[in-house]
């Protein structure tokens, strides 16, 4: 657990090794236990780091190899380092025990071509002093965070958002087009970041820095090493052993770790699993209402029996919540509306002396437990309406929506309005917070574009003529939402949250073994995680698989209208900042949902609420 740093071709800055200086305080927390930077005369490279594997003082990064030709700064882990090591061995000698070295030594005998071999979350920065190239890459599922910005002179990149800006503090503004992202979604899309000119390196990708250009390589998809036409044989057997192995190997640990025990059926599965692979006892983490007992919270504690696991709770209040709000928006690179809930586990776990935890997120989003899979199969089965000319829809879209207001029907109708029913083009809808016409009404934005990457990416990756395109209907759902929500939202807030607390969150649902083999399996095995519990048999009670109904651990809407009122109004004020918004109308919006009005969603209001506090924090609002 890492921050990365650094500069190529630093002399285009005045006084730089105090401005990296500032760039290592700035990520202190995502690594206390050591820091380090290597200058030469063109890169600078910065590192502030986290003990996790080999606890010495040897592989403290930046490492150099043993010619001091490679420099390297490393984030994240490499699930496979034994096997690669043992590959390696032949031709390397080995005097640490970590990743790093190991993706030294790989980088010596394959070049980068070495990242397909790995199986980890990763980000770096290899600088090859004898080419005089840098390489800046990320896993493939982006996991692991790495942003740059590049002018005309240099280029700077970091594990945060905030390290770069620091360089450019009245230089860097909210662009357009990326705030409109965000109220669509709640989230702005990779490689765009909220802040103009600030990018980051898309995941399953490395950009090569040298001779005067940059380029990027993706070197990994989701569909190139599956194969939806050969019928695999035992399923079941073969999603348990996968899903053991991606357990096991992310047990792979020198320091105290433990498991998110949510109540949930995957975080569940997951400490399952971890009984059956680790012959340690495990440590589990959950945390519950004081005003309430959940089921989530019931269903934790009777699994912790069951698999005699050290069971660590948080007990919460609302008084708990409104003291701490916002610690969670001091660490938010990008405004997001998910994420506190993991702030306050992460929190806990490092309380109680954890530097790692398992995650069972990605899940939902791999076996079809998302609801979004329904909404898909619903629509699927509405395709008919698609036999009216489109004059007829636009009508019937328009009549929709003066009837009725609520987000689902206002979806829907720009649905109707759709030049093509067909996945790539209504799937974006699916995932709208704000529709095109309650933008309109709130902004000044008219007749703007609604394509955004989640957009381009499916027509690129499932339309016609495409190799994704002959995927089942789900596993191209899954493929959507691990190119989108999943990437822009549950993976960086969880990460985001983890770092803030100084706590390496590892997911094993998002092993890229795992992803490519339940990418080939036909839809009738997928529904609501129906594959996942039957592969699992027996490792969840049945009164616990019947009964699992997940609680909403934080009831933010309820919190809106009372404990946190005063925080989301003085928060949805900064929005001022912003000439696009009409602020009336903005203002009329939080009124009516104050009112209760169904028809206002509670997650619109609290992504403008999410954005207006972002924004104080991040943009040095100064009010009057």
């Amino acid at each position: 657990m890492s921050a990365i740093n650094g500069i190529y071709n630093h002399k285009s800055f005045v006084d730089v090794e105090n401005k990296v200086k500032l760039m290592n305080s700035l990520n202190r927390h995502r690594g206390s236990d050591f820091s380090n930077t290597y200058l030469d005369s063109t890169v600078c490279l910065d590192h502030n780091g986290l003990s996790i594997i080999d606890l010495d003082s040897k592989p403290n990064q930046p490492f150099i190899s043993y010619d001091e030709n490679i420099v390297l700064s490393f984030d994240g882990v490499i699930y496979n380092l034994l096997e690669l090591k043992k590959e390696l061995s032949s031709s390397y000698k080995f005097k640490t025990q970590t990743d790093t070295e190991v993706i030294i030594a790989a980088f010596q005998k394959w070049g980068i071509e070495m990242v397909n071999k790995f199986n980890g979350m990763f980000s770096f920065a290899l600088w090859d002093k004898t080419k005089e190239e840098l390489f800046l890459c990320r896993d493939r599922f982006g996991i692991k965070p790495l942003y740059y910005l590049e002018d005309n002179q240099s280029l700077l990149f970091s594990s945060s958002i905030k390290t770069i800006k620091s360089f450019y503090e009245n230089g860097l503004t909210v662009k357009e087009d990326d705030l409109l992202d965000f109220l669509q979604y709640g989230t702005v899309h990779q490689p765009n970041t909220i802040l103009s000119n600030i990018k980051s390196v898309p995941r399953a990708s490395f950009l090569v820095i040298g001779n005067q250009e940059t380029k990027i390589f993706e070197y990994w998809n989701l569909f190139e090493n599956s194969n939806p036409n050969k019928l695999p044989k035992e399923p079941l057997k073969k999603i348990k052993k996968l899903l053991l192995e991606s357990v096991e190997k992310r047990l792979v640990i020198d320091t105290t770790h433990g498991i998110f025990l949510s109540g949930d059926i995957s975080s569940i599965i997951v400490v399952a699993a971890a009984s059956k692979v680790s012959n340690e006892k495990i440590n589990t983490f959950s945390f519950f209402l004081k005003e309430k007992e959940s089921n989530e919270t019931k269903f934790s504690r009777i699994i912790s029996k069951k698999y005699k696991t050290n069971h660590f709770e948080l007990e919460l209040n609302s008084n708990d919540i409104l003291h701490q709000i916002e610690e969670p928006f001091k660490f938010m690179d990008h405004p997001s509306t998910d994420g506190i809930s993991t702030f306050f586990t992460s929190k806990l776990a490092h309380e109680k002396g954890f530097k790692m935890a398992l995650s069972s997120v990605g899940s939902d989003e791999l076996f079809a437990g998302s609801p979004v899979f329904k909404q898909v199969l619903d629509l699927e089965n509405k395709k008919w309406l698609y036999s009216f000319p489109p004059q007829l829809r636009n009508i019937f879209g328009k009549l929709l929506q003066r009837k009725n207001k609520s987000l689902k029907s206002q979806k829907f109708a720009e649905i109707l309005n759709l030049k093509f029913f067909e996945l790539p083009y209504y799937y974006p809808v699916l995932r709208k917070i704000f529709t095109n016409s309650s933008i309109n009404e709130l902004t000044d934005f008219k007749n703007f574009s609604s394509e955004n990457y989640s957009f381009k990416w499916a027509l690129n990756k499932i339309s016609t003529n495409n190799r994704g395109f002959n995927f089942p209907l789900f596993s191209k759902t899954s493929a959507l939402e691990i190119e989108t929500y999943l990437q822009n939202i549950l993976l960086r807030d969880s990460e985001q949250m983890g770092m803030a607390n100084s706590l390496e969150i590892r997911f094993p649902f998002l092993d890229h073994n795992m992803v490519e083999y339940v990418l080939t399996l036909p839809n009738e095995l997928k529904h609501s995680n129906k594959l996942l519990v039957d592969s699992t048999k027996g490792w969840v009670p049945e009164d616990v698989i019947k009964n699992n109904k997940i609680d909403l651990v934080f009831p933010i809407k309820k919190w809106m209208k009372n404990e946190l009122n005063s925080f989301c109004k003085e928060s949805i004020s900064n929005l001022e900042y912003y000439p696009h918004f009409n602020m009336s109308k903005v203002n009329l919006l939080w009124i009516d949902f104050l009112k209760g009005n169904t028809n206002v969603n509670w997650i619109q209001i609290w992504s403008l609420v999410v954005l207006g506090k972002w924004t104080a924090i991040n943009l040095s609002i100064k009010k009057s």
